[in-house]
């Protein structure tokens, strides 16, 4: 039996019908039509599917759908305000940071995450957030670069 839900993603309303046992990253992709977070492990390893509830960094393979009623929900589409790129978009794109681009919407969402609580990380921190997200492309060195790039855009930003 399916229940009516509505979830809040991006800011954006979705009332959708869904069985007990649909993983936000089903809901997302074929109910939200929103693909961007990928399906890699589904078992909450890889972080190619991580989106932000409530801003707390969560893989949605193996979150319930029906678990994220009334709370918000970004996913990578929601990054970039418009059609302007985010920070984050452009520093990826000048650093190389991705080659396939299956993990890259996971890192996206923890770099947004990172960057919004703590504005200048270190290598540390950017790694110890990075944990969770498995790239096997481009290892994680343009990765990291990218991040601090984009840090240094956002500060920027803001003391415009």
């Amino acid at each position: 039996m399916k229940s009516l839900i509505t979830l809040k993603v991006n800011g954006d309303l979705y009332e959708i019908a869904v069985k007990s046992n649909r993983t936000l990253l089903e809901a997302l992709r074929y109910d939200c039509h929103l693909t961007g977070s990928k399906q890699g492990c589904d078992m909450g390893d890889c972080g190619a599917c991580t989106v932000l509830i409530d801003n707390v960094p969560i893989q949605a393979c193996i979150t319930l759908a029906v678990e994220c009623v009334g709370k918000e929900i970004i996913t990578v589409e929601g990054i970039a305000k418009g059609t302007e790129a985010h920070p984050l978009q452009t520093a990826w794109n000048n650093q190389g940071a991705s080659q396939c681009g299956y993990c890259t919407p996971g890192f996206m969402v923890v770099a947004k995450w990172l960057l919004e609580k703590n504005p200048n990380p270190s290598d540390v921190e950017i790694k110890e957030a990075l944990s969770g997200n498995i790239c096997r492309c481009t290892g994680y060195t343009k990765i990291i670069t990218a991040m601090k790039e984009a840090a240094a855009i956002m500060q920027k930003e803001k003391a415009v």
